[in-house]
């Protein structure tokens, strides 16, 4: 049966990161010197999939992440519901402060139902996330594009997977590394009948090695 393959990829390194600021679709900034550096690194240590199709996040990280690591794509796409959650009253705050603030420990506790001012709610995030993959593969069975990259934001990944992704993990399983992230695959009757995909390797290729490494010393 014929396959679609999609490989999903956090952008790299921006500031808001470095600083440890919470960062989501109200602050568009660019990547920072570290995160070019380190997109530049893992492009050469490790293998990125080839793809003639590329869709991204219209946030800036996420469009210069793309072009970056996919400057040869003839297809390229910004798609507005890649892009990161609008945090609100939170947006650009340091991490650190945040946790301290009752208010942001209610809209984190699953179930809440709270929304900060300016925020977009939780449920309607989620559900954002959830379409927007089904539609990117929609889109590729539709118009035969058996492979292709998306250039998104953590959160978005997260929301992703843990909705319809195998293996079922918690969402904080389907974290990911900068410019770094999971390759999907479906078919048609897959993705018809269960509105699921198949998180099948690690991207870029042979990063996953690398993980592996870094677990086995930490357990001696």
């Amino acid at each position: 049966m014929k396959t679609f393959k999609l490989h999903l990829i956090r952008h790299g390194l921006t500031a808001g990161n470095l600083e440890g600021r919470y960062i989501g679709s109200g602050t568009d900034i660019p990547l920072c010197d570290e995160g070019r550096a380190q997109l530049a690194d893992l492009k050469e240590r490790f293998e990125y999939p080839a793809v003639d199709t590329v869709f991204s996040s219209p946030m800036m990280r996420a469009v210069e992440t793309a072009n970056l690591l996919f400057p040869g794509a003839t297809h390229q796409f910004s798609v507005h519901d890649l892009r990161e959650a609008g945090f609100g009253v939170f947006e650009n705050r340091p991490v650190k402060e945040l946790v301290k603030d009752p208010d942001f420990q209610k809209w984190i506790t699953p179930g809440a139902g709270y929304t900060p001012e300016g925020a977009e709610p939780t449920a309607d995030f989620h559900r954002r996330c959830g379409e927007s993959l089904l539609k990117l593969f929609e889109y590729m069975i539709r118009m035969d594009v058996t492979e292709a990259a998306c250039v998104t934001h953590g959160g978005v990944i997260v929301s992703m997977l843990s909705q319809h992704a195998l293996p079922s993990r918690r969402p904080e399983q389907w974290m990911a590394d900068p410019g770094c992230g999971y390759t999907l695959q479906t078919d048609v009757q897959l993705w018809m009948r269960d509105k699921l995909v198949e998180a099948i390797d690690i991207v870029p290729f042979g990063y996953a090695d690398t993980l592996r490494g870094q677990a086995e010393a930490e357990e001696i």
